[in-house]
């Protein structure tokens, strides 16, 4: 007899990740997403926001899920969802997670007979994981946009310089006619500063935010002008050719580590896929390796050397740039 068990965690594991982004949606509409023409921050600037209180929203949007680490579990997500610019509050969150945790648990229920202590179990760590793995795919796309959509703000930097605008007119410029995610960030430094923040400090922040390398190179290069003087559109066009070549060479870089990378997650992934495989086609098979006292060490000790081998694999493809 084929059992289907297996197949139906990975469909409730899908539906999940699908209710997250439905419930993601359905709150905060269109205009969370990163492919509009218009940037967040215009759009709610259009809708008759008032520019302090739109700015003040994206800041606390920016900021709360890091002032909320000390929330259990909670911590696990913060840095992630921070790079994210996930607009539910870490309690919406936590939420999120206990309402597909329950959801989860009854699609158990209804579609499978195991026992409720692994049903619980296992909702749980479905509803953890699967937002998880929703943060994290945001922010991994988030960052990826934003490297890439920062040699071109940079440039248009440089234009607006060139024909005579201050700096600060240039962030405003940049603010307008960029889409998101650097749109907005862009919008934000352009707020603050217009209220008496010093620029490059404002920068300096926000790459510390989002952790990228590129951004800390502007922040620097915009600092020192400030101090010292100097023609900074030749500076910031020297900057922009700089994050081109690290751009084609980290891409280079990712698409020589690509084999590798697929390499350790295809050893890791197969023995699962092969036990997931034996169990629909074979429901019995493992019923008398069961019976024996080491079949649950064994069981540890093969799924540690799994996530080892990914945490090595990871570490031997992951060059910096």
């Amino acid at each position: 007899m084929i059992s289907i068990e297996p197949v139906i965690y990975v469909l409730i594991f899908v539906a999940v990740l699908a209710l997250v982004q439905g419930a993601y949606l359905v709150i905060f509409g269109k205009s969370i997403s990163m492919d509009g023409k218009v940037n967040r921050r215009l759009e709610m600037l259009d809708k008759g926001g008032n520019r302090e209180q739109v700015l003040d929203q994206l800041r606390k949007e920016m900021t709360q899920h890091m002032k909320s680490q000390s929330i259990p579990i909670y911590s696990l997500l913060a840095n992630k969802a921070q790079k994210a610019n996930i607009a539910f509050t870490p309690v919406q969150i936590i939420m999120v997670m206990v309402a597909v945790s329950v959801a989860a648990f009854l699609m158990l229920t209804v579609f499978t007979a195991v026992a409720p202590p692994v049903r619980i179990l296992v909702s749980l760590l479905m509803g953890v994981g699967g937002v998880y793995v929703w943060i994290n795919r945001k922010a991994t796309q988030r960052m990826n946009l934003i490297a890439e959509q920062l040699p071109d703000a940079v440039e248009l930097m440089v234009r607006s310089l060139r024909v005579g605008h201050p700096f600060s007119s240039a962030i405003n410029i940049v603010a307008k006619e960029v889409p998101d995610p650097l749109g907005t960030e862009m919008g934000i430094i352009a707020d603050e500063t217009a209220y008496g923040r010093d620029m490059g400090e404002t920068l300096k922040a926000m790459a510390e935010r989002l952790d990228n390398q590129d951004l800390r190179f502007l922040a620097v290069a915009v600092t020192i002008q400030q101090s010292s003087g100097g023609n900074l559109a030749e500076i910031l066009d020297g900057l922009a050719k700089v994050i081109r070549a690290r751009f084609r060479l980290f891409r280079r870089v990712n698409a020589i580590t690509a084999e590798a990378k697929w390499s350790g997650k295809l050893l890791s992934g197969f023995p699962i896929l092969a036990l997931i495989g034996i169990n629909v086609v074979r429901p019995d098979y493992f019923d008398e390796v069961m019976q024996s006292p080491l079949f649950i060490p064994a069981c540890f000790v093969v799924a540690t050397f799994l996530v080892l081998n990914l945490i090595v694999m990871r570490a031997l493809t992951d060059i910096k740039v």
